[in-house]
């Protein structure tokens, strides 16, 4: 069962994947939980790939020492001599990957494809020589906006694929930059985490397109899933929980460790000041976070984002200032008891980002939480990825897609130009504040 609650859906042909750019799993985890079984995994960073060693043994075609085997590999030397692809890749169904996001970031000075990091070119090779059925490339929303920028290379890019057989609807060059990005959004749009379970914006652009010759087979087309069902899940319903558990340790102590003294602030004190910010912001439809950001290494220590996000996160009663250590190696002065409220750890932020529970993360603190940061929340790849074995197993597609509101005109609607890094208001309902009990009960009860 996935994280979601959803069955994992078994199909009599089982469904394979090559996933390019893996990261730590985040869309693996997700088109796993859609059903598709993992013909390999390409990934160059050691601690991500030391993730997906620790994680994916238990999966459909995987040992324990097939998963010891993964090893670092740059993308380009992927299905080259001695690149050491995994066995089996024949008869495809979907070459999915996250290609990396500085060429189209601002971060990264959008140099688009005269950025050395641009890994389209390898990922289109990888493509025409595997022939899968299906394409799933992810990316940072700003490689569609504002849609000028990037239309030109966006329009090769999907004629190549064109080319090579993939439905792609007809783009002229002649039209302008705002009515091309409307027809390309028939294949590739910006898709928000926090419309899929997810308690954060985080918007992501996805490219997906089907081979004609599977579209033919299966007699249906691809539909893109706008909405899970149901209540949009929010921080405070998310993080209750272990923000409560954490604090728990030190219910009746002070920063140092110390029973606390007439006056002292408390661990429960800490918890009830959160719980109290977060809800209120749920209840204000504020209750999504914004967009976690990994950063590179690069940069220096973990934190939760620019200024605008911290803001953002101290509002919701947490010091975005750097990342909490685990509750085994707490330093309750500067994991809990700050002034904006306690920092989160990684498995919070994984939380966040919609990954299981029990997924390990491996390396030191920091590469843990980039790793967390630049992960595909997995909620928004499982989405995606049963919207596309709903076509390649169109027997199914009802089951598959039944928890979904789905676009059915096939063209997104326009987008708010919402900055990234902006609390947004959620269409949430308003709910009541959890009771002075503060448990979990309560908040499920409340609809948090």
């Amino acid at each position: 069962m996935s994280a979601s609650g959803r069955e994992r859906p078994q199909f009599v042909r089982p469904l394979t994947s090559v996933e390019i750019c893996a990261g730590a799993g985040g869309q693996a985890v997700g088109l796993h939980n859609a059903g598709f079984d993992h013909l390999d995994l390409v990934e160059w960073d050691p601690h991500a790939v030391a993730t997906l060693r620790a994680n994916v043994s238990s999966w459909p075609g995987w040992s324990k020492g097939r998963a010891d085997a993964l090893k670092p590999m740059d993308v380009k030397e992927f299905l080259t001599p001695g690149g050491g692809a995994g066995p089996g890749i024949d008869d495809l169904d979907l070459l999915a990957g996250g290609v990396p996001c500085p060429p189209f970031s601002l971060a990264g000075k959008r140099l688009g494809k005269d950025d050395e990091r641009d890994l389209f070119p390898d990922a289109l090779r990888i493509i025409e020589e595997l022939k899968p059925k299906a394409v799933m490339i992810e990316n940072v929303r700003g490689i569609l906006e504002p849609p000028e920028v990037f239309i030109d290379y966006r329009r090769d890019i999907l004629g190549t694929l064109r080319d090579l057989g993939y439905v792609v609807p007809e783009i002229k060059a002649s039209w302008s930059a705002v009515e091309q990005d409307r027809v390309m959004r028939k294949v590739w749009r910006r898709i928000d985490a926090s419309n899929f379970g997810v308690p954060q914006l985080r918007p992501r652009a996805i490219l997906v397109v089907i081979h004609e010759s599977a579209l033919e087979k299966s007699g249906v087309e691809f539909v893109w899933p706008s909405k899970l069902k149901g209540k949009q899940a929010t921080v405070v319903g998310e993080l209750a929980a272990s923000m409560e558990e954490r604090c728990r340790k030190y219910w009746d102590k002070n920063k140092d460790g110390e029973r606390a003294r007439p006056g002292e602030r408390t661990g429960e004190d800490v918890y009830l000041d959160w719980l109290r910010k977060a809800s209120e912001q749920a209840e204000l439809g504020r209750g999504v976070a914004p967009t976690l950001v990994g950063g590179s290494r690069k940069h220096g220590g973990a934190d939760l984002g620019p200024t605008r996000a911290k803001r953002a996160w101290a509002l919701l009663g947490v010091d975005g200032m750097g990342v909490a250590n685990e509750p085994d190696k707490c330093d309750p002065e500067r994991d809990l008891f700050r002034p904006a409220g306690p920092m989160l750890t990684v498995e919070q932020a994984a939380i966040i980002q919609g990954f299981p529970e029990d997924w390990k993360f491996q390396g030191r603190k920091t590469a843990q939480y980039r790793q967390v940061g630049n992960a595909f929340p997995p909620p928004v790849a499982e989405a995606v990825g049963r919207a596309i074995a709903a076509v390649l197993r169109p027997e199914h597609r009802d089951e598959l897609l039944r928890d979904y509101e789905l676009d059915t005109k096939g063209v997104a609607s326009d987008v708010p130009e919402t900055e990234q890094m902006i609390l947004p208001v959620s269409d949430a309902p308003a709910v009541n504040s959890p009771s002075a009990a503060h448990s979990r009960g309560d908040l499920i009860r409340a609809g948090l």
